[in-house]
């Protein structure tokens, strides 16, 4: 009896040994230097998970360039560009690492090539949880194109998307997602499986820089005589340059005195297409190109206003929003289908619908017409931003997922 009792012990002290040292695993599309939301997110998770003293590993795409050193983190760029034999290799060297491995896959499908069509990458997946018995975790970022609103081949590859859509579902243990609204899509995809589908939105990922002198610089250099700033940060895809191409004629029209302020890659050529419908106002919108983050930190603090339309509204999976609310800056934004409650109900963003330009337009004139309410917008979306979106409350639901995933392998 005591014999026994003594190897149960062994058995569970071992059985603990193998799951505290499970390393996180991260698999992306992309990471620094490579460009993009998933990447700097990526670059951020692995960052925070290795700051509690985690192992962490990220398994990412090829790049000519030097990877960024991350204190505690190990990057595999052996994932090449996502072909089978790309795929093998891989999986050979993840093989390598003690058993259970805890994978945490950033899903996003035209992230992995293919034409965003890569099937067997999610075979890959659903054979590391079959076979090799890995733990695969999901954070959704997009989860798959829409029927019915582009060609038939569109519609062909959201047909494509839905099949590896099962397929994760069917590999996956827990299903994380940027915005509540994507249970919906992907629940009935897990065919019935009881899988938990947990918000976890994205973070900012541009530091807050505190140089009041720095920002009265850029200041001078676009406002000199006072006027007010309007700034929109972001990549300018097609629909949000649409949206910024109705709102900022009417605002600049209006008055003198306003001045526009566009940051990120892309701005440049969204200034172009501005003033080629309004050559009048070419003095006043500025475009600075990509700026590194320091700089964009500055010349975000250097703005009286934020202008961040979003076509399907704001939502927890923008991380251009995350970066202005982390900056404490009054936000205009737009509401859509997917735009959660807080964002209304929070009162830390000045929101219309994304159909009424005039009620956008009307917005910023009050703001910058009333600097008492701009401060008091400041300070709500700062403190929404604590609350909600910082990283730590990332780090810590991920670390509470593992927690009990040893409670229960114990």
């Amino acid at each position: 009896m005591d014999c026994a009792a003594d190897c149960l012990e062994i058995v569970s002290l071992l059985m603990k040994s193998v799951v505290k040292s499970t390393a996180w695993h991260l698999i992306t599309s992309e990471y620094p230097p490579q460009i993009g939301g998933v990447s700097d997110y990526t670059y951020l998770v692995a960052g925070g998970l290795a700051a509690t003293g985690d192992e962490v590993h990220v398994w990412c795409p090829q790049s000519t360039q030097e990877t960024p050193s991350l204190q505690g983190v190990t990057v595999h760029r052996e994932l090449g560009q996502f072909h089978g034999n790309d795929l093998r290799h891989a999986g050979e060297m993840l093989n390598q690492f003690p058993s259970p491995r805890h994978l945490l896959v950033q899903w996003v499908p035209h992230g992995y090539g293919y034409n965003s069509m890569n099937f067997q990458f999610c075979l890959w997946l659903w054979k590391r949880a079959a076979h090799a018995r890995d733990r695969i975790d999901l954070m959704v970022h997009e989860p798959c194109l829409p029927f019915g609103k582009g060609s038939l081949k569109q519609n062909g590859v959201a047909a494509v998307h839905r099949l590896m859509t099962i397929v994760l579902l069917n590999a996956a243990r827990h299903v994380w997602m940027s915005i509540p609204a994507w249970a919906t899509r992907l629940r009935p995809y897990s065919l019935g499986r009881a899988l938990p589908f947990t918000w976890l939105p994205v973070t900012s990922n541009i530091a807050v820089v505190d140089d009041p002198d720095a920002v009265r610089i850029i200041r001078a250099r676009y406002v000199p005589d006072g006027q007010h700033l309007l700034g929109h940060f972001g990549t300018y895809d097609r629909n949000i340059t649409e949206l910024l191409l109705q709102y900022l004629p009417l605002f600049l029209l209006a008055r003198a005195d306003r001045v526009v302020l566009l940051l990120g890659r892309g701005s440049e050529a969204m200034r172009e297409r501005l003033l080629r419908e309004q050559p009048d106002v070419a003095e006043r919108v500025h475009a600075t190109g990509t700026l590194a983050a320091t700089d964009l930190s500055l010349h975000l603090k250097a703005c009286d206003l934020m202008l961040q339309p979003y076509i399907d509204g704001v939502s927890s999976r923008r991380t251009s929003v995350m970066v202005a609310l982390s900056h404490g800056l009054p936000i205009v934004t737009t509401s859509g289908r997917l735009t959660e409650s807080l964002w209304t109900e929070s009162g830390a963003v000045a929101i219309a619908p994304v159909g009424d330009t005039l009620g956008i337009v009307n917005l910023i004139e009050r703001l910058l017409q009333d600097p008492t309410e701009r401060a008091r917008l400041g300070n709500t979306a700062r403190a929404l931003y604590q609350e909600k979106f910082d990283l730590r409350h990332t780090i810590e639901a991920l670390q509470d997922a593992k927690r009990n995933d040893r409670e229960q392998c114990v």
